[in-house]
C-alpha cells in the first residue's frame, strides 16, 4: 500500500473509478450482443429500436471515456451495417 497521502488518495479514487466503469462497460457489452442475437434471429423492428438503445448506451461510454471514441465509431457502424443489411 502507499504511503504517501496523494498516492493513498489516488488509489482509493482509482478504486472507486474502476468499481463504476466496470459495469457501464458490461451493460454497453450486453447491449450490443443483443444487438447481434437480434440480427441472427432476422427480428428486424426489435434490432433496429435495441440498435437506438445500444448507439446511445456506446456514445455515453465514448463521453465518460470508458471507450475510445473510434472504437466507439466502429462498433456502431458495424452493429448499423448488420442491422441495415436485414
Amino acid at each position: 500500500m502507499a504511503n504517501i497521502k496523494s498516492a493513498i488518495k489516488r488509489v482509493t479514487v482509482n478504486n472507486k473509478k474502476r468499481a463504476n466503469n466496470g459495469p457501464q462497460k458490461a451493460e454497453m457489452r450486453s447491449e450490443i450482443r443483443r444487438v447481434e442475437s437480434l440480427v441472427e434471429a432476422n427480428d428486424v423492428e426489435n434490432a433496429k429500436a435495441a440498435l437506438q438503445n445500444t448507439v446511445k448506451r456506446i456514445d455515453k461510454a465514448v463521453q465518460k471515456g470508458l471507450v475510445h471514441k473510434n472504437a466507439g465509431d466502429r462498433q456502431k457502424s458495424r452493429l448499423t451495417k448488420k442491422v441495415n443489411s436485414l
